[in-house]
């Protein structure tokens, strides 16, 4: 496993960048993170999902889960490309920069891809066109259903595929073949978009490495029942023979944080179909997902190993049961196929001994949230003196945390008294830099916090609220805010615990 021992890095999500075009992209302020990153003496950038998301911008209900997502494109490097003018740059209207406004950032992105798109087919370079056409060859396995998915779902004025006319819903190869007529150049389009994400990304990863930091991603278990994934392959799914519509859905059970537990939608995998064909979905998914990343963290692992599946109609999650998953026998082909791999384990809220053992049979580093540490006694586990060995990630809080500062300041004075306890006090930097001091110096291999924590931002920076189905993910880090006096305190504390580069 290619770990590398005692290293830090930050959680940011690319949209969360800061740009003139209302959103992160993969432009220069991307290129700019990193050496914030390199001069701070981190190794690890973590991100959320990367593909092209739907209704409620959520990362982990995307189209895809192999494509990119294109509001990620950036026209600075069309640009540079020589397809887009500066005069074409110059019409963006001001955007703004604390918040990602994802329909009006659609609306201003969307012209510009295409006036590129038709530069590209007019005027692209021999070269280019040549590369576009070896990736389309070498993506065909998932690109070409995603391509043909989405124009679909731009003809049919975005309706889900399972109310589409039966012919096409149904993949008949007459109405597969009529609409592939009619869409030709809408499926080129998508396409193109495809090829110009891959290219910015491989190049900002490339210039990422080079500066010896890693790309951390993240791998949602599930898929959306609306994506291109669930339309072109149904018999991996469970899923109504009739209506199409998922026939039982993923979730979590009630628990001490939801009275009717968590139903999240997705249709949950026919295992034993995905077995028979030697888990081939899976292990194309992983292959996939490492030409984007250097790390991945499986959200959900818990549901390799059993899984909670409602049934068609039911409102919440409240009746359900748990289902055997074969994380063993998947775990064993990713292996036979691509080699021991640098996956983390997503193991927080109720897990039990066998996924335990699951994740240990494979030596899969779990996790450690430190804002789970200080509500219950000395044996809980999120305390750094409990890491039974260094194999863990620890993190300040994730992606669906409070901020620090937010979480801190929520506490009573009961609770609080009991964080400035262990820590032995708080530094005049705020509680933030004391859990970020707190990671650094625990055993665990890596330690990572939001990007939020190191700028000690309040609740009103956090990035995802779970349970709501909008207003997340659209948190933005503005222009200026990596000062050098934050990047020479976050040098100082990573240097003193060790997690420098060698």
């Amino acid at each position: 496993m290619s770990f590398q021992p005692r290293s830090s890095g930050i959680l940011l999500h690319p949209t969360s960048l800061p740009s003139r075009y209302g959103i992160g992209d993969l432009g220069p302020n991307a290129y700019q993170f990193v050496d914030f990153l390199n001069e701070s003496n981190q190794q690890l950038w973590q991100i959320l999902p990367l593909g092209p998301t739907g209704f409620g911008n959520s990362p982990y209900l995307s189209y895809s889960a192999f494509a990119g997502n294109p509001l990620l494109i950036s026209p600075d490097m069309l640009a540079e490309a020589g397809l887009l003018t500066e005069e074409d740059l110059a019409e963006v209207p001001p955007l703004p920069t604390d918040m990602v406004d994802f329909d009006r950032v659609r609306e201003v992105k969307t012209p510009l891809f295409k006036k590129a798109f038709q530069n590209f087919r007019e005027n692209g370079s021999p070269e280019l066109e040549h590369e576009f056409h070896e990736f389309c060859h070498q993506k065909s396995y998932w690109l070409e259903d995603y391509a043909f998915f989405m124009s679909l779902k731009d003809a049919q004025g975005d309706a889900s595929w399972h109310t589409w006319d039966d012919g096409i819903s149904r993949r008949k190869p007459e109405a597969v073949s009529k609409w592939k007529e009619k869409l030709g150049e809408d499926i080129y389009y998508h396409k193109y978009l495809q090829f110009t994400f891959n290219r910015q990304w491989a190049n900002l990863k490339r210039y990422a490495n080079e500066q010896g930091i890693r790309i951390f991603g993240d791998l949602a278990i599930y898929v959306a029942h609306d994506s291109a994934d669930v339309w072109a392959h149904p018999e991996i799914f469970c899923l109504d023979g009739e209506t199409g519509e998922a026939a039982l859905m993923a979730g979590v059970p009630p628990d001490y944080f939801s009275e009717t537990g968590q139903l999240w939608g997705n249709p949950v995998y026919n295992w034993e179909r995905l077995q028979q064909n030697g888990f081939e979905w899976w292990v194309q998914r992983i292959q996939a997902m490492l030409d984007y990343v250097d790390l991945i963290r499986i959200d959900h692992f818990r549901g390799l190993e059993s899984f909670w599946a409602v049934s068609q109609g039911e409102t919440t999650a409240m009746n359900g049961q748990w289902v055997s998953a074969p994380g063993e026998g998947l775990f064993h082909a990713i292996e036979e196929r691509l080699g021991r791999l640098p996956i983390i384990a997503e193991d927080l809220g109720i897990i039990t001994p066998e996924v335990e053992a699951l994740r240990d049979k494979f030596e899969l580093p779990g996790m450690k949230v430190l804002h789970f540490a200080f509500d219950s006694g000395p044996e809980n586990p999120y305390l750094p003196y409990n890491y039974t060995s260094p194999n863990w990630v620890v993190y300040t809080g994730t992606h669906d945390n409070d901020t620090t500062v937010g979480w801190f300041n929520r506490r009573t004075v009961k609770e609080q008294a009991r964080v400035t306890r262990y820590l032995g006090a708080v530094l005049d930097y705020g509680i933030h830099w004391d859990m970020i001091r707190l990671a650094l110096s625990s055993v665990a291999n890596q330690a990572v916090f939001p990007l939020q924590d190191v700028l000690g931002l309040g609740s009103e920076a956090k990035m995802n609220k779970p349970s709501t189905a909008e207003g997340n993910w659209a948190w933005r880090c503005e222009p200026g805010m990596l000062t050098d006096e934050l990047r020479d305190r976050l040098k100082f504390w990573t240097d003193t615990y060790g997690r420098s580069p060698r």
